[in-house]
């Protein structure tokens, strides 16, 4: 018998066209999953309502399960119903985004500020010794920073 909790770990295959070291589950972007008997129908969550890689990521879980004999006929959907919060990121998420070089975002922070943007601890040797350089990365999700102690230049993963 077909599980949601299979069609997670198969999904856990299909990585972030942006942060090709988290998967498209571990990022929290995977909102839905219904199956009716072997048909499947998976529904996504954007980090943002302006990702130029929603359809990219729809034709990728399409692929993916498509190749899978076991399953009937996939449908995938992108749904603004559930608000994506970096809260959703499973914790094997924070760490593939560290593995890719961006430090991970905080937990439950109901606003950014900059005290909390300011505190982002380096990804390369786990440093707090760290300086913001600006707020603004180069996408909407991440800032600027300096580490003091490696003196790394690195990315935060802003909480939202």
């Amino acid at each position: 018998m077909i599980s949601e909790a299979y069609i997670r770990e198969e999904l856990k295959q299909v990585k972030d066209p942006e942060i090709p070291t988290i998967s498209i589950v571990d990022l929290g972007i995977v909102t839905g999953v219904k199956i009716e008997n072997k048909d499947v129908h998976v529904t996504l969550t954007p980090t943002f309502a302006g990702c130029p890689a929603l359809r990219l990521m729809e034709d990728m879980v399409k692929d993916h399960l498509n190749a899978n004999s076991k399953l009937g006929k996939i449908t995938v959907e992108t749904s603004f119903e559930t608000t994506w919060t970096t809260d959703l990121i499973t914790p094997e998420g924070h760490i593939a985004i560290k593995k890719h070089g961006l430090a991970p975002p905080k937990r439950n922070c109901s606003t950014i500020s900059m005290e909390i943007l300011e505190s982002t601890k380096c990804p390369y040797c786990d440093s707090d010794n760290t300086s913001m350089k600006s707020p603004f990365g180069p996408t909407l999700c991440r800032s600027l920073h300096y580490c003091n102690n490696c003196k790394q230049a690195f990315e935060g993963f802003k909480p939202v």
